[in-house]
């Protein structure tokens, strides 16, 4: 038996074993807003790529890059791989954008910055007996319709053009060739939250990765999130070696527009049982085959109302008892925010969140992210499209979530939410390398709050 054994993991039945035999449910958080941003998580508008180039021309390539070579450090650095384990929790899933591993003008050309970042969250996970899940959260081509996979639109190309499956094989393929050796790599998640229009394409390309990957890594886990986000698994058939089936399990009740827990969140009654028949039903591929139950991301929003929080914590207490009933692993979404949902979040009164403090409360006000902003002082210009579409398209139901869904993505969160990127940028006018250091050291953990009662609800040990 080689020392990685004692580690490394594979799928036996319906649980994780390292190759020595031994048991492991994998149990942990997600690193969102790292080397894959989103809005919420530190609180610009839109998405990353116009966030990106928008700083860029704002500060300086000088300045830009003194700001983001400090936000790697401190967003996530051993005392926060130490503060997790000390949770007990075991995992880490690591979500990347593959724009830090290619630029769309070099397609295939791979850089090496994006594998150094990636190497030391794997080191810095790896001294703290943390296992590592790759999570590739945005693809060239934009593997769903939102703001998570870095697309600008509310249409996935992804599905629609052979290059763009192209370049995540090829992305696939360097990444396995260099972690297939890594024992606390526990696994692959080849792509998060698919969302296929036709449902047509997203098993074959699987499979065609799935190929790729194991002529050259034939023995790392792979982890696959279903259709329609991660919810839907009618695509697979016989299960695949080796393979964990990912589902994520978002409850209506935790949403930012959710009403009391046990009660009514979007026209819906949502109490404990109908928790858990959701999460069964979105969970009975796994179950009827026979392997491992993996919720990927889960994890209700925080408001500071103390009443709705209140709920929310509910909520969380019995997602995670469904969750032990059934011998799930998971990860909660997500470690370290600015005040929304995760584990861990810059203080209010930091750098940062002074720094763009005006630009958060009109991001609030016209409700532009999709995940944690309401409608309400908006409603004046949804009402009538709404209405519009009720009388005129009443059969309209785009993929992925309805036709509601489908307007607030196009008039919330990019009509009003791409004016507001240059605004963002325009924040940091004027700041030099020293002071952009200090609005990113605001992420550091020692600088940064605990969300204590979410981190008692998760706590193992």
């Amino acid at each position: 038996m080689s020392p990685g054994d004692e580690v490394a993991l594979t799928v036996a039945g319906s649980e994780l074993v390292t190759r020595a035999g031994e048991a492991v449910r994998l149990r942990g958080v997600g690193l969102g807003g790292w080397l894959s941003m989103e809005n919420f998580i530190t609180g610009y508008p839109a998405t990353e790529e116009l966030q990106r180039r928008a700083l860029r021309e704002v500060l300086g390539e000088k300045v830009y890059d003194a700001f983001f070579d400090r936000f790697y450090e401190t967003f996530f650095a051993d005392a926060d791989a130490a503060y997790l384990a000390s949770l007990g929790l075991n995992c880490v899933r690591v979500a990347i954008n593959y724009r830090h591993f290619e630029d769309d003008d070099r397609p295939r050309h791979l850089k090496d910055e994006g594998f150094r970042l990636l190497d030391r969250a794997v080191d810095i996970c790896t001294r703290h007996g943390l296992y590592v899940v790759i999570d590739l959260h945005a693809a060239p081509g934009f593997q769903n319709q939102r703001w998570h996979s870095d697309n600008p639109t509310h249409t996935s190309l992804f599905w629609r053009h052979r290059d763009f499956q192209d370049r995540v094989v090829h992305l696939w393929e360097a990444l396995a060739d260099r972690y297939r050796d890594s024992p606390w790599v526990a696994g692959y998640n080849l792509l998060n939250e698919p969302a296929d229009p036709s449902g047509e394409v997203v098993g074959a390309f699987y499979t065609r990765l799935r190929t790729a990957i194991r002529a050259i890594d034939p023995e790392t886990v792979l982890f696959l999130d279903g259709n329609r986000h991660a919810t839907e698994f009618g695509l697979f058939g016989e299960p695949w070696p080796n393979t964990v089936y990912s589902v994520h399990d978002y409850a209506l009740a935790g949403f930012a527009d959710a009403g009391d827990y046990p009660g009514i969140s979007r026209g819906r009654y949502v109490d404990q049982d109908t928790v858990e028949a959701k999460f069964l039903e979105r969970t009975q591929y796994m179950r009827e085959t026979g392997t491992p139950i993996w919720v990927g991301e889960f994890g209700p929003v925080y408001s500071g109302n103390q009443g709705r929080d209140e709920s929310r914590y509910r909520l969380l207490h019995d997602q995670l008892a469904v969750y032990d009933r059934y011998g799930a692993g998971w990860s909660l979404w997500t470690y370290k925010d600015i005040g929304l949902q995760g584990l861990v979040y810059a203080a209010p009164e930091s750098p940062y969140l002074r720094q763009i403090a005006p630009l958060l409360a009109k991001k609030a006000r016209l409700g532009v992210d999709a995940w944690g902003s309401v409608d309400t002082d908006v409603r004046h210009l949804l009402d009538p499209i709404e209405q519009t579409f009720d009388e005129e398209f009443p059969d309209f139901d785009p993929v992925p979530f309805g036709r509601r869904q489908w307007i607030a993505t196009l008039v919330r969160h990019i009509l009003l939410a791409e004016p507001l990127v240059d605004e963002f940028a325009r924040s940091f006018a004027g700041l030099g390398i020293e002071q952009v250091q200090e609005l990113a050291d605001s992420f550091r953990l020692d600088r940064c709050l605990t969300r204590d009662r979410l981190a008692t609800a998760v706590r193992l040990q």
